[in-house]
């Protein structure tokens, strides 16, 4: 049975952060046995892209220096580091400018310790990945002896919810991304990936910011939403669980959760979790706004071509703002099938190659792209 901790916080007041994320951490015991003093330790946060903390997109530097905090006091050297992304070239260049925004430079200016700047990129083999067993990481990765996930509690337009797990696909380096996007395109398969990356990695302990999250189209376009938690466990998928619970979703809505289950390496039952502080009916929360790619998976009781082809039809897909777009490129870039082209200077879709990754929705700094779904699927989905 694994530990989940669970504290309220009202706010990103330093003090009070710091006090529920130590909170946290000291009522998981397995923690301090597995963390010895002088060990190398990752906090990789969720660092999406270049954008102020209080927009709910990334993990806040509050949060991240609470957890640096405890690690100092385990005798620890700490390192910070993310790759952003997936149209963004993974780069000393880049990665100070999202360090600077996201508040992470203050974070180790305050604290002392170090900022991954080593945009090296190594293959390891991973022999019991469903989905890619040579996968391209970040160095820094295997330079570490322990990583501890850091992720923002938010919606997910592809993978209906990210945390713990979902968060760890920032291993992977910049535009490496785009082809394991295209290469593994339906969520099922994209899970595999995730659960693959999680197990390879294996933090040794995960931190949830959810002081304030994201609902809706997140995990960068949603509506922010005050929640007022910090949650930890040693393991990524009882902390996932937990923190789906407490905000009203259903675990079988995501994808994650059913492929760690499919291969029984944890299984979606509360009672398999040992809830430390706040307990989950304690927490009165309105449910979560789903992100609107909430899919219909399957017709029934029609042949599979006409299920395909109806699907495939009514399917979500991004449309494009142009009261807001700035004509930037970004969905170019980081769209895996390259499903969008740049004519008279505005984005248009080729609806024909979108693989409904919705990778330009989620990296859009202008929130230009949205999710148009089809009138027939509202209806189904009511």
């Amino acid at each position: 049975m694994y530990k989940v901790s669970i504290a309220r916080c009202a706010n990103y007041q330093y003090n009070e952060v710091e006090k529920s994320v130590f909170q946290c951490l000291d009522k998981i015991p397995e923690i301090k046995q597995k963390i010895k003093s002088q060990t190398k330790v990752l906090v990789k946060a969720n660092l999406l892209r270049g954008n102020d903390p209080e927009d709910a997109i990334t993990t806040h530097p509050g949060v991240v220096q609470a957890i640096v905090r405890y690690l100092q006091t385990l005798g620890c050297k700490v390192i910070i580091g993310d790759s952003p992304g997936s149209a963004l070239s993974y780069n000393e260049k880049l990665l100070h400018s999202v360090y600077k925004i996201t508040g992470m430079i203050d974070v180790a200016n305050t604290t002392g310790c170090e900022l991954n700047y080593d945009s090296a990129v190594i293959e390891v083999v991973n022999r019991s990945a469903q989905g890619v067993k040579n996968m391209q990481i970040i160095k820094i990765v295997n330079d570490v002896d322990f990583v501890v996930s850091a992720a923002k509690l938010k919606t997910h337009v592809m993978m209906t919810y990210t945390g713990a797990v979902k968060n760890l696909f920032g291993v992977i380096p910049g535009r490496t991304k785009i082809d394991y996007h295209l290469r593994m395109n339906k969520a099922d398969n994209f899970a595999a990936l995730l659960v693959d990356i999680c197990e390879y990695v294996k933090p040794v302990f995960s931190v949830i910011d959810a002081i304030e999250g994201m609902e809706g189209d997140g995990p960068a376009a949603g509506d922010k939403r005050h929640v007022g938690l910090i949650l930890a466990s040693e393991n990524p998928y009882a902390l996932d669980l937990a923190a789906i619970h407490a905000i009203g979703m259903d675990p079988q809505a995501v994808p994650t959760m059913v492929e760690a289950e499919k291969r029984n390496i944890f299984s979606n039952n509360l009672k398999n979790i040992e809830v430390k502080g706040v307990q989950l009916q304690e927490i009165q929360l309105k449910p979560f706004k789903y992100p609107v790619t909430k899919s219909v998976n399957e017709l029934g009781g029609v042949p599979k071509f006409v299920e395909n082809f109806v699907l495939n039809h009514m399917r979500p897909k991004p449309i494009f703002n142009y009261q807001t777009c700035v004509s930037c490129g970004l969905c170019v870039e980081s769209c895996p099938p390259r499903a969008i082209k740049m004519l008279n200077n505005k984005p248009v879709l080729n609806s024909d190659r979108c693989i409904r990754c919705f990778c330009c929705h989620e990296l859009c700094p202008q929130k230009a792209v949205h999710i148009k779904r089809n009138w027939l699927y509202e209806k189904i989905l009511k």
